[in-house]
């Protein structure tokens, strides 16, 4: 589990007409608008209308049927999945009726990007369309985490420092940065004296993780507004405040994972919640609730500690890291279905002397130590972490999954054991739809031509089963749910091809595949550059770089070279370039126009036999009569294919070319599951044709677009 237990802080809207603190009461700025809870579902279609109008927007039959849908689950209470597909206007339909449904609302969405479209963006236009017909002004806000703030008590009073090296030179009498580190920290604080909002994501340019560490704090270390000397100007606690008032609060799936996994709340009371990018909701939950142990956190505990507590205490700390990372040296990676005899000692052993210290720390009291309360808070924190984490490695629970994560790259710590939940619908289905309507979409939820998958998964069964095969008690009270494609206004079987090289051998576990590259240097010649290469490994992604560098006339741009931004940015005005790279290029590319007209997989990205999360949900559905590989790993890899293909069409005015270098999606069997999920393309096999396409393609380009 993460041990930054996020808070809720707000976006600063006070440049926005939202802002009025007047209009944090309905009733304040209308008597008669106050006590109508939501907004008739044969009114959005008026509301819809205005704030289209104010974006300089087109109205979409897919955005009324979804606003309307959204309206409705609020009114009968129901929880809603919805399919809306790349240029729908999702954003616009489901804040339409969440802003006049009269109760607070909040929105989680997967990325810092779509967040921040949301707030300073579509939010401020929206709220001022609809003020006039609403007759109330609503507030919107944005929580983060306290981490995510600058912490004024470590930017003046100096952070407790986890670094052997220090920070400055202590040759230099005045304290002055003597590196990178140094220097960034010295920008910090003279930054603090100057931001209003204290907000990382306001810094530029930014700072490295390292360094903002120093000047931040997590929920567990920081010391209270009660308790802490500046309190009163906590950039986290203003930002608390205004959010407090806000009837829409955007947040992100981590906070959310926290507020449904946690037994306190850290989310306000609120009667609508939607979830876009909603096929992350899963992933993000289960990194909030997986947890590691590792001798380089323990050591830092240790450390921490070492002021302020019993002396003996830390000591066999510190004795029982040592003989844990003896172990982890030896110990081969992969999943251990239970903690070996002498590996359980070790743990145990950590977990027992991280108990005495903690006992300690409430004991013993170094009266010549100006920042005690602030030491004791961060070795508090790591040591809490800790015991919870050996906890439950001890506990070997079935429902979690326990693993051995070599890094051989880090040679001080090759190697931890993590733990994760096998599933988290469960979770899900008990915190996050009580009491509560949910709308969840994206514009992937279907797979294979149907809910039911992705709907399982984050806990609401439609076949008395959960993800992993377990028939649901009794007990489980499933909530009443509904699936809705509204489609997408593209016509992708007219804007687009999907072409898969049925002619090539199937793929291998060796990266090194000469007919592939030889295929994707005709495509990508054909296309005149243009080209978005997804590769299911990053050892993939470098050798193709590697190998078509000397092949194609245009520039290849890897992910990695350079941050993902500017590589977008490269890639998107550059029209005979092409970007290559891994994961994140699946998701998080949006790069409309001529820059990208084709895109290529390597191979279908099924996960790796040996990973041990997957392996185990696979096996858990095996075991109770499921086709584990459907289930799991099919399902994995589609999801993430449909996300790649939707990468393509961005606009009306698109046109171009999804290659698959896999011939396992045309020959297998479960091919057409995932032909299925993906956009609606025309569907072709035959290299000629695609090659022929691509070059009139190219041909008809339109200049690319300006950023």
């Amino acid at each position: 589990m993460s041990d930054d237990i996020l808070e809720p802080s707000a976006a600063d809207t006070s440049d926005s007409p939202s802002a009025d603190p007047a209009a944090a009461d309905p009733a304040a700025a209308d008597p008669a608008a106050s006590g109508s809870p939501g907004v008739e579902p044969s009114r959005v279609r008026e509301l819809l209308h205005a704030a289209v109008e104010a974006v300089g927007g087109v109205e979409r039959e897919g955005q009324v049927a979804m606003a309307e849908a959204v309206a409705a689950a609020v009114e009968n209470g129901e929880q809603l999945l919805v399919q809306a597909g790349t240029g729908t206007g999702k954003s616009l339909a489901y804040l339409v009726p969440a802003l006049g449904h009269g109760d607070k609302v909040v929105v989680a969405t997967a990325t810092l990007a779509l967040q921040r479209q949301l707030v300073e963006r579509d939010l401020p236009r929206t709220v001022d369309a609809l003020h006039p017909l609403l007759r109330r002004r609503p507030l919107f806000a944005m929580l983060k985490g306290r981490s995510n703030y600058l912490c004024l008590h470590r930017a003046h009073e100096g952070a407790p420092s986890d670094d052997e090296d220090g920070l400055f030179d202590p040759a230099e009498a005045l304290g002055g940065p003597s590196s990178k580190l140094g220097k960034d920290i010295m920008r910090l604080r003279d930054w603090a004296d100057e931001t209003e909002t204290g907000d990382r994501d306001d810094l530029s340019p930014g700072v490295s993780d390292k360094a903002w560490a120093q000047l931040s704090v997590s929920s567990r270390e920081c010391l209270g507004a009660t308790k802490c000397p500046y309190g009163g100007e906590c950039f986290a606690e203003k930002a608390r405040e205004r959010a407090k008032l806000a009837d829409v609060v955007v947040t992100n799936h981590a906070l959310l994972a926290i507020d449904s996994l946690e037994g306190a709340p850290v989310l306000p009371e609120h009667g609508l919640l939607i979830v876009d990018e909603a096929h992350e909701l899963v992933s993000r939950v289960t990194g909030i609730a997986t947890a590691e142990l590792t001798t380089t956190a323990v050591n830092r505990a240790v450390k921490r500690a070492a002021k302020l507590a019993n002396e003996k205490a830390v000591d066999k700390l510190q004795a029982a890291a040592e003989n844990y990372h003896g172990l982890m040296e030896l110990v081969d990676g992969g999943r251990v279905e239970e903690l070996p005899e002498n590996l359980h000692y070790a743990v145990d052993a950590i977990r027992e002397a991280c108990r005495e210290v903690i006992t300690s720390l409430g004991e013993v009291r170094d009266k010549g130590l100006t920042d005690e309360d602030a030491v004791r808070k961060q070795a508090m924190a790591s040591l809490e972490n800790i015991h919870d984490t050996t906890d439950r490695l001890l506990e070997g629970s079935v429902y979690d999954v326990i693993w051995i994560d070599r890094n051989d790259r880090f040679l001080a710590a090759p190697a931890s054991l993590r733990v994760a939940p096998l599933s988290v619908s469960g979770l899900l289905r008990e915190n996050l739809y009580t009491e509560r309507s949910v709308v969840l979409t994206s514009a992937t939820l279907k797979l294979g031509g149907d809910f039911t998958g992705v709907a399982a998964s984050l806990g609401l069964s439609s076949t008395g089963r959960d993800d992993v095969g377990e028939t649901l008690d009794a007990s489980d009270t499933v909530p009443v749910w509904r699936g809705l494609d509204v489609g997408s206004p593209f016509d992708y079987p007219k804007q687009g091809i999907l072409y898969v090289a049925r002619h090539l051998p199937p793929p291998g576990r060796d990266p090194e595949r000469p007919e592939m590259l030889d295929e994707l240097a005709e495509l990508i010649q054909a296309a005149g550059g243009r080209t978005l290469g997804l590769f299911s490994s990053m050892r993939a992604a470098q050798a193709a770089a590697e190998a078509l560098r000397e092949r194609v006339p245009g520039q290849i741009l890897l992910q990695g070279e350079d941050t993902l931004g500017e590589l977008i940015k490269n890639f998107a005005a550059d029209a005979e370039s092409c970007l290559f790279g891994t994961l994140s290029l699946w998701q998080g590319v949006d790069v409309p126009g001529s820059a990208c007209q084709l895109v290529v997989m390597d191979r279908i990205p099924f996960p790796r036999p040996d990973d041990p999360l997957m392996s185990a949900r696979q096996k858990a559905v095996e075991e109770h009569g499921g086709n584990g590989f459907m289930a799991v790993a099919a399902t994995h890899a589609a999801l993430l294919m449909a996300q790649g293909a939707g990468r393509l069409v961005r606009s009306a005015e698109d046109r171009g070319v999804v290659a698959v270098l896999d011939s396992r999606l045309a020959t297998a069997r479960y091919g057409g599951f995932f032909r299925s999920s993906m956009p609606d393309f025309w569907y072709t096999t035959d290299r000629n044709q695609v090659r022929r396409s691509l070059a009139a393609i190219d041909a008809s380009a339109a200049p690319v677009r300006k950023r």
